[in-house]
């Protein structure tokens, strides 16, 4: 036998063996695969809500929430947008497309992953109703197996049909007819092709597609499936176009049920856990952090306008949650002040708490921001602009410490900036999407939590029919500011309840911080927060039009109104613990009077008396470090002289605390003066020429700290003649320079 038989031999042989060792694996793992047709048309249990207490509130039924439509009934472009997108071999294979699952192995084995999966539309119905999700070998080789049963024994259209029966479109819909009641209000056989493909968009991930979550990507995302049917030739250009350009319009939602809004964000959160469809086909427990009577009281309140309101504790478990706009993005106004310009910048160390920023007119290469009553305060402290809510020192600093330190801790609390947010406009909250109200509250749980983020969650655990523990909320959080700059922020935004933009809060009694703002024109308002809280609880508030219609609101009315009677509700005549305003801080005394008239800090003379000194708080690493000498080695202005042929006059400037000897020098030397301040002292000498010298000095009572001596200009004293100062030319020493 030659070479070349033997190689081919050899190969042929250890072909066979992997391909026997193949059919026996696959036969191994895929023995107990039964397809099971009851699977396909009862869509499993029930999946059981669990309030905060351990208190069953809701079975969620998914069959009783499934309505399902017959393929006959819908219109040919919703079947051809399904087709199009998830599988376009559809009506040619036998369930498996071999050429996509090779092409898939492949991109797999690059990437030493599981991300590509290849599944037809007959793989899709057999995994939600008969396997878990699991990325394994062992569950595609079942899915391989009960989708070759599933297309024996059933037509495509019937597979079809219960595809669109079972596939999950996000806020707990399960079929394509409780879809098109949930987004659009109609039957399933009424869709458009629009709605038609906005629905199998969502199919992708309808946590991240959903229209009431983020139109803009719902919309793009649906004219990619359009594009998808042009591709198929199920539309010509002229449809497409025509069909791309329309709007999503979505039905309102009214007359909710109780918990309804906690409901939808429990399967919201849910659907980004990535847990489906196994929790959605099988009986599960979940438990909630949901407080029954607090959810009563804030469903309970009636505005107006559109509200969101979220109640939420410091370990992010949220207690309560209604929106009439779901979890929309809003621009977020001054609300932004703390997280993207102050809390950064005191972490930086570009200044303390009481920096005074001036309050004034800017212009920023064109961008002139206001204050919102057009007035100006000049010298502000850090302190005040914040509990005032001032809109030029915000920018002013956000300038200071640039916008890439801002983005820096925006990065830290989970937003990433466009790039067309990276400007000073930032200061303001002048975001192209905004926030929403869950996620700006878990960025100001972050001063509530000592500078941790926790992000809200709705849901605690899940656990199995026999008990086993699917998910368990756990997060322990991640640092984004020190403890010291959470407390500084704590105590600029307790002085906001105190006497600033959220005062009406202050007649709950409690140790409450709060901010609030606004967004609009001089035409009126379309958003209003009171983002507020205590050492346990946090309550965020925004009232508006989601249509950004124009109104007459205030963050530190309404919203403050709403937010302080849900205090109310929790603490129920009990107080809070005190919020922490001192951990990671500590407290000097400054000299007052370089603070209060020159704008400098600077620690207090050691020596100097009591009433000269301020008590300030600073970051425990960014406390001052030069020290004034005002009192130990005193200075003063250069006194002023005055001459007449009747007497000398020296006019000295009032500086506290201090007093003062004056010496004439002449003939001789000898004191004139030595006591308090006062702001003339006359002298009538002899004729002749004279030197007058002005010693400031402090006694601290123990010590008499002389300070440096000034020498006022010579004068000629004549009260018979001429009395004049002498110019210093006559006696500079030209000889020696």
């Amino acid at each position: 036998m030659n070479k070349a038989l033997k190689i081919t031999l050899i190969i042929l042989i250890t072909v066979i063996a992997l391909l026997l060792t193949g059919i026996a694996a696959y036969s191994a793992v895929t023995a107990g695969a039964r397809l099971q047709p009851k699977k396909l048309i009862d869509y499993g249990k029930s999946i059981s809500i669990y309030d905060d207490e351990g208190n069953k509130i809701e079975d969620a039924s998914l069959t009783a929430k499934r309505k399902s439509v017959r393929l006959c009934d819908l219109s040919q472009d919703t079947v051809n947008a399904f087709i199009a997108s998830e599988d376009r071999e559809f009506y040619r294979h036998r369930g498996l497309n071999y050429r996509r699952m090779v092409k898939a192995l492949m991109k797999n084995i690059s990437t030493m992953s599981f991300k590509e999966g290849a599944s037809t539309i007959s793989q899709q119905l057999i995994k939600n109703t008969h396997l878990t999700g699991d990325k394994t070998i062992a569950r595609k080789l079942k899915e391989i197996k009960l989708t070759k049963q599933l297309e024996k024994r059933y037509s495509k259209d019937e597979i079809l049909e219960m595809y669109l029966n079972t596939i999950y479109f996000g806020h707990n819909c399960y079929g394509i007819q409780s879809a098109a009641n949930f987004y659009f209000g109609k039957n399933a056989e009424s869709l458009t092709v629009e709605e038609s493909a906005a629905l199998v968009g969502l199919l992708v991930s309808p946590n991240n597609y959903s229209p009431y979550k983020n139109s803009e990507k719902c919309m793009q995302r649906r004219n990619t499936v359009l594009k998808c049917m042009v591709e198929c030739g199920y539309l010509n250009e002229n449809k497409y176009n025509e069909a791309k350009q329309t709007p999503i319009i979505t039905c309102n939602k009214t007359d909710k049920a109780a918990y309804s809004d906690y409901y939808e964000a429990i399967f919201d959160e849910l659907d980004g856990l990535e847990l489906l469809p196994e929790i959605s086909l099988s009986e599960y427990k979940i438990e909630t952090y949901l407080d029954t009577k607090l959810q009563k009281s804030i469903e309970n309140i009636k505005a107006d306008c559109d509200k969101s309101i979220v109640v939420r504790r410091n370990d992010g478990g949220v207690a309560a949650f209604c929106s009439t706009i779901g979890q929309a993005k809003r621009q977020i106004g001054s609300t932004a002040k703390p997280i993207f310009v102050y809390a950064p910048a005191i972490e930086e160390k570009k200044l303390h708490i009481f920096t005074k920023i001036c309050d004034e007119p800017v212009n920023f290469g064109g961008y002139t921001p206001e204050n919102y009553d057009k007035k100006y305060r000049g010298k502000v402290s850090v302190t005040d602009c914040i509990a005032q809510s001032l809109n030029v020192p915000a920018v002013k600093t956000l300038n200071n410490i640039g916008i890439n330190t801002s983005e820096k801790y925006a990065n830290k609390m989970g937003i990433e900036l466009e790039n067309d947010e990276k400007n000073l406009a930032l200061a303001l909250g002048g975001m192209k999407y905004g926030l929403d109200l869950v996620k700006l509250s878990d960025c100001y749980s972050i001063f509530q939590n000592g500078g941790t983020i926790k992000n809200a969650r709705f849901i605690k655990k899940i656990t199995d029919k026999n008990g086993k523990t699917m998910y368990e909320n756990s997060q322990t959080g991640k640092k984004v500011f020190s403890q010291g700059t959470c407390s500084l922020i704590n105590r600029a935004l307790c002085e906001a309840v105190n006497s600033g933009t959220a005062k009406k809060l202050k007649k709950c009694g409690l140790d409450i911080a709060c901010k609030t703002g606004t967004c609009g024109t001089e035409e009126g308002n379309t958003d209003a927060y009171a983002i507020s809280y205590t050492s346990d609880y946090l309550v965020g508030v925004w009232i508006g039009d989601k249509d950004n219609k124009k109104s007459q609101i205030y963050g530190g009315n309404q919203c403050c109104e709403y937010a302080g009677n849900i205090f109310g509700e929790i603490y129920d005549g009990q107080k809070p613990a005190p919020l922490e305003k001192n951990a990671g801080t500590q407290s000097v005394e400054i000299d007052a009077d370089e603070y209060e008239r020159n704008d400098k800090i600077l620690l207090a003379d050691p020596c100097s008396p009591r009433l000269s000194r301020l008590k300030v708080t600073c970051l425990t690493d960014n406390l001052p470090s030069a020290e004034s000498e005002r009192f130990s080695a005193p200075k003063i202005q250069n006194p002023q002289i005055i001459v007449n042929k009747d007497n000398i006059t020296i006019q000295l400037c009032q500086t506290k605390y201090y007093q003062y000897v004056i010496n004439r020098i002449g003939n001789g030397k000898k004191c004139i003066y030595d006591g308090k301040w006062r702001e003339i002292i006359s002298d009538k000498p002899n004729k002749g020429n004279y030197v007058y010298e002005v010693i400031p000095y402090y006694d601290d009572g123990k010590i008499i700290h002389m300070g440096t001596p000034v020498e006022l200009p010579r004068v000629r004293f004549d009260p018979e003649g001429q009395t004049y100062k002498i110019p210093d030319i006559v006696y500079k020493d030209w000889y020696n320079q």
